[in-house]
């Protein structure tokens, strides 16, 4: 017997999940997070799946993790003492930064402070054209008094930035061996190595977090694997990348600015696994979590990925739902739209007397009021535990017996009383509101960018998202809801149905028309040449790697370029895309090439889906009141255990699924029916 684990650490939760290879046989496990040291909420996990289970630790074939502690590591400053290097002249790079702000007329914006201050930035003596010629060699010298500079600074961790290196990337290279030699045991990013792409300061600043996380993470893996280790569990450790696939850990300690967005992304490759297995082609993500709802979308069972996005910036999204704020970063990430609405968001009211819900969040520790851990601020999940949308008595199974007197009390004083509202009402107000922002971001991530919401599947999962995801479909008009099995547990799920993946890029700036395909071809071959020696590296068979090419093409003169693939039809298809993503092409226009992508994919076994056993829906396990807009009062709802649920049952909204991971709350005018594998399918019932 051989089984695979995957954990996935949350803002509140951590969740574990557990599948034998063969059989398809799941164990989960969900706890607390555990901020001060997230990898002992690791551990528990860990322990908890396999005692559920019933597996020993040597049985585990390998381990996938997604964490957030890159991103953590960035927003609460706690990142390494480091210094930065790059061409004389261009010692400012970092404060000069971008133009662009988050409000375009907020005149008290302050950009963000660089992640390493000026006098920790360093120059050296050399410059190279545009096309990688060699105006003034490398001073050797030169590096070696950076590297006294730096060394008196007490730096961990270096990040060299050198004009131009993405065409040549030499004098970096050299740079790379005087400060190894200088300064033994401080590792040294290379934006050539990073990030080859041109626009220098987005490639600093990918090099600059690379630099600033690598000793954090770093020590962070080690920690875990020394767990692990003594555990007895000898398998290998995986990391989720911020792309949506994952690699090792020493590829992570090495690269760890590809795992920023680590956490997020494995929900949307799970939506779309259980997409692709189902013939549904076309899904919208939802994620609720205890601190932040998330979306994303599938088309075509492909996750949409951006070259570009932020982190550490304020709380909330600039227009398109990116924020402006922050640190850029150029490495591939699946394309999210998140929000500060989760289970743990606070509500609360403003000066201006109105009802207001997050960004702020209770987190894991105190937690909502209602978990009894010394939280004060009523939340969302207050708010559904007055709602009677909750079973107080069964919340993690059990494990966790719910306040509902407290959540009703911190309502009244915080935010009831206040506006002159009843209990249920100002209830009822939180869990609106949360819904209407979570509305948003789905319109966001579809709407705005081209697409219709309308003809996509919704995917409910996370411990809250089954809570609210009817609602948001009923408001989004979108047809169906998906609540597939264990959504509680979903994205960590999804870190076993991945494939090991190595995204890099070369940019070459040539118009297309006057585009070499011989030396395109050589480019390409060079980069697979990398890929697949890396992938071989992690112990996979030359048989399970494969190569996804894609070009950046942009229209001459423009400043911003659309990722297609590479082949046939090219301008076809970049014409295409252009329409699709602006509203308009112009065919007539010269076409440029800017950069080469290789995406290395390394295929692993997905683990076979269990078929549910048919039968006749069981009679609800209970009734409770529970309150719904729609009927303006609560209503005596029957209650559903998920785990009697077989295939084929049917019934109709308003009710309530439970299971250990998480609650569906289905709305009336809906119907449940659930399919083969255990999902539920919710389609709204013909008026």
């Amino acid at each position: 017997m051989s089984v695979r684990l995957a954990i996935d650490i949350g803002g509140t939760f951590t969740d574990a999940t557990l599948i034998d290879e063969e059989t398809g046989e799941v164990a989960i496990a969900k706890v607390l997070t555990t901020p001060a040291d997230p990898s002992e909420g690791f551990m528990q996990a860990v322990d908890r799946a396999l005692a559920e289970g019933g597996v020993a630790a040597a049985q585990v074939s390998f381990v996938v993790h997604a964490t957030t502690v890159a991103t953590n590591a960035i927003i609460e400053g706690k990142i390494a003492r480091s210094g930065f290097v790059t061409t004389e002249g261009f010692r400012d790079l970092l404060e000069i930064a971008r133009q662009v702000r988050p409000s375009l007329y907020d005149t008290q914006f302050e950009k963000a402070k660089p992640l390493v201050p000026r006098d920790r930035a360093v120059v050296v003596g050399e410059r190279l054209g545009p096309k990688g010629e060699v105006l003034r060699p490398l001073e050797d010298d030169s590096v070696r008094d950076a590297a006294a500079i730096l060394r008196r600074e007490g730096v961990e961790s270096v990040a060299v930035c050198l004009l131009h290196a993405y065409v040549n990337p030499d004098h970096e290279q050299r740079v790379g061996v005087i400060l190894a030699e200088e300064l033994p045991g401080i590792p040294v990013s290379l934006s050539s190595d990073v990030a080859p792409e041109f626009r220098e300061y987005l490639r600093a600043s990918t090099t600059v977090i690379n630099a600033v996380i690598r000793p954090v993470v770093e020590r962070y893996l080690q920690r875990i694997e020394g767990r692990l280790e003594a555990a007895g569990i000898e398998a290998k450790l995986l990391v989720m990348q911020s792309s949506g696939g994952i690699f090792g850990s020493g590829a992570a300690s090495v690269r760890p600015v590809f795992m920023v967005e680590s956490g997020p992304a494995a929900g949307v490759i799970a939506s779309a696994y259980l997409g692709e297995t189902l013939g549904q082609p076309d899904i919208l993500s939802f994620d609720m979590g205890g601190t932040t709802a998330k979306v994303g979308l599938i088309q075509g069972g492909r996750p949409s990925v951006t070259k570009d996005y932020n982190v550490g910036g304020h709380a909330g999204a600039g227009i398109g739902g990116m924020s402006l704020s922050g640190y850029p970063v150029r490495t591939p990430v699946v394309d999210l739209v998140e929000i500060g609405a989760g289970g743990g968001s606070i509500a609360w009211v403003d000066s201006g007397g109105l009802l207001r819900v997050g960004p702020q969040s209770a987190g894991a520790d105190p937690g909502p009021v209602c978990y009894r851990r010394g939280g004060v601020e009523p939340t969302v999940t207050d708010a559904n535990v007055v709602l009677g949308r909750l079973n107080p008595n069964y919340f993690l199974g059990g494990e966790i017996g719910l306040d509902v007197d407290g959540a009703s009390r911190a309502i009244e004083e915080r935010c009831a009383g206040p506006l002159g509202l009843t209990v249920t009402e100002a209830a009822n107000g939180i869990v609106e509101i949360a819904n209407a922002a979570m509305v948003n971001a789905l319109h966001l991530i579809s709407v705005q960018r081209g697409y219709d919401p309308r003809d996509f599947v919704l995917v409910g999962f996370g411990g809250a998202g089954p809570v609210h995801a009817n609602a948001l479909a009923r408001d989004a008009e979108m047809p169906t809801l998906l609540i597939p099995r264990s959504p509680g547990i979903f994205s960590a799920t999804g870190l076993l149905t991945t494939d090991l993946k190595r995204d890099t890029a070369t940019t070459i700036m040539r118009r297309l028309d006057d585009l070499d395909r011989i030396e395109v071809e050589a480019v390409f071959a060079g980069l697979e040449v990398e890929g697949r020696a890396e992938l071989a590296g992690e112990g996979l068979a030359d048989e399970a790697i494969e190569f996804v090419r894609q070009i950046d093409l942009r229209y001459v003169g423009q400043s911003y370029e659309l990722t297609v693939p590479a082949g046939d039809r090219l301008l076809e298809r970049f014409h295409a895309e252009h329409d699709r993503t602006y509203g308009f092409n112009a065919p007539e226009e010269p076409v440029e090439v800017v950069s080469l992508r290789l995406t290395t994919i390394g295929r692993i076994a997905k683990p076979p889906a269990r078929p549910l056993e048919a039968g006749d829906c069981p009679a609800p396990k209970e009734r409770r009141p529970v309150y719904f807009a729609e009927a303006g009062d609560y209503v005596d709802c029957p209650i559903y255990d998920r785990y009697a649920l077989p295939a084929g049952a049917r019934f109709d909204g308003p009710a309530i699924v439970e299971e250990f991971d998480s609650t569906t709350v289905v709305h009336p005018h809906f119907a449940v029916t659930v399919d083969d594998v255990g999902n539920l399918i919710i389609l709204r019932e013909a008026p």
